[in-house]
């Protein structure tokens, strides 16, 4: 077999094994709150809490999609056109017009065009969050994140970009298998080494005082079998007045990080409520679950970018003589916001799915369902959350069940009252 044949033999091994992972590993067969018992929580919220969540979700809505539109309308025109091509040339014309230039600087170019054509929307959001009491950040604070996120991307994007394209113009017919490997294996290294380098650049952790809480949450890891290496408190008020924790990294490197928002706003059983539910991610092994699949997915894509890269009339529309060219970035970036349109609505049902366990564990670690749902209550008034969304929206959108489906969750394993 050519090397064509074996990458469609290969694109349909990866398909069919991220297909099998996807249904044994996401817990599908979860079941979900009865409509009955949503409608009888949803007369449960406050009104004012479902009117302010109403509020916020509507004068976020303007933006929201606004820059999905851009984010997706800007790399079509960019790939499905010679506009990448050209920009790429131009920016690599002072360099030589190398193929290294134009991978990484014409590259970069290329990536940074749909980044600042949906920049000012992010802005508007800024406004509307600030608005609503939502953040803390200045606008000096909120620079100074973006700048950070950006030269993150900036040096991440270059090496990623200078070793697919060496790839490409050492092994114009295989870099879609090595390409495969590597990009899988950087899936797996950054959910490993992202808690430990990545994190710190954004938030300042400090060790949670000793005392009876930090105690509560060690022992409450300690009975689910969770090694923690720490629990950290993480500065998120200089952004956000929102309520969160999380649990991450692996193994040596686990940590539970309590918002210092979260320490202050919420009472002790809200934050161990919290905190079971994080820890319900690391028992069920949902962020190793995430790093294969990712991994698979990861190798999936490069494969399939390959395979599409035999289509003559794609070359054509990008102006461009093989996918495995510098000049193609645009092309890749518009079939990847293509996938990404695609793929979202059910990747986000997966995600859905996984929460919905993490809830399930939370009840049971806890043992108290009235103390999950005034959780919850509090979570969605203090972070301002559209409690019941409407349903398309939801779907399409939503990576957590809503409001009124843990309240469901709760009123099922025993919560009657109000919280």
């Amino acid at each position: 077999m050519d090397a064509g044949e074996w990458s469609l033999a290969a694109l349909a091994a990866l398909a069919g094994a991220l297909t099998v992972a996807t249904l044994m590993l996401v817990p599908w067969r979860l079941r979900s709150p009865t409509r009955a018992a949503r409608e009888a929580v949803l007369r449960q919220v406050p009104a004012g809490v479902v009117a302010r969540g109403r509020a916020l979700r509507s004068a976020l809505r303007p933006s929201s999609y606004a820059s999905l539109v851009t984010g997706l309308v800007a790399p079509l025109l960019l790939g499905l056109t010679p506009a990448g091509a050209a920009i790429v040339r131009w920016v690599a014309e002072p360099f030589g017009s190398h193929w290294l230039a134009q991978a990484v600087l014409g590259g970069l170019a290329v990536l940074a065009v749909p980044w600042l054509a949906t920049l000012p929307f992010a802005a508007w959001r800024h406004v509307v969050v600030r608005r609503f009491g939502l953040s803390t950040q200045s606008w000096g604070g909120w620079t100074a994140d973006l700048l950070k996120g950006g030269g993150l991307a900036l040096v991440l994007g270059g090496v990623l970009l200078a070793g697919f394209y060496t790839l490409a113009h050492v092994a114009p017919d295989w870099w879609w298998a090595w390409g495969a490997v590597g990009a899988g294996a950087l899936v797996v290294l950054l959910s490993f080494v992202f808690p430990v380098l990545i994190e710190p650049v954004f938030n300042i952790f400090t060790p949670m005082p000793a005392g009876a809480l930090r105690d509560e949450l060690l022992v409450m890891a300690a009975r689910d079998e969770l090694p923690v290496r720490d629990v950290l408190v993480a500065d998120a008020s200089r952004r956000t007045t929102g309520l969160n924790a999380y649990v991450s990294g692996f193994g040596a490197t686990r940590r539970i990080v309590v918002y210092d928002t979260l320490l202050r706003e919420a009472r002790a059983g809200e934050v161990r409520s919290v905190v079971a539910h994080e820890l319900g991610h690391a028992k069920a092994r949902d962020p190793a679950t995430g790093a294969l699949l990712g991994s698979v997915g990861a190798a999936t894509a490069v494969v399939s970018l390959f395979v599409l890269g035999q289509w003559d009339g794609l070359l054509h529309l990008a102006g461009v003589d093989s996918i495995g060219s510098p000049e193609a970035i645009g092309l890749v970036a518009a079939l990847a916001a293509l996938a990404g349109l695609v793929t979202r609505p059910l990747q986000n049902l997966a995600s859905r799915r996984v929460e919905a366990r993490a809830d399930q564990h939370a009840l049971a670690l806890t043992g108290s369902p009235a103390e999950f749902a005034a959780t919850q209550l509090h979570l969605a008034a203090v972070n301002q959350a559209d409690v019941h969304p409407p349903r398309a929206e939801y779907v399409l959108f939503a990576t957590h069940p809503d409001t009124v489906g843990r309240l469901a969750a709760a009123r099922e394993a025993g919560w009657r009252g109000t919280a």
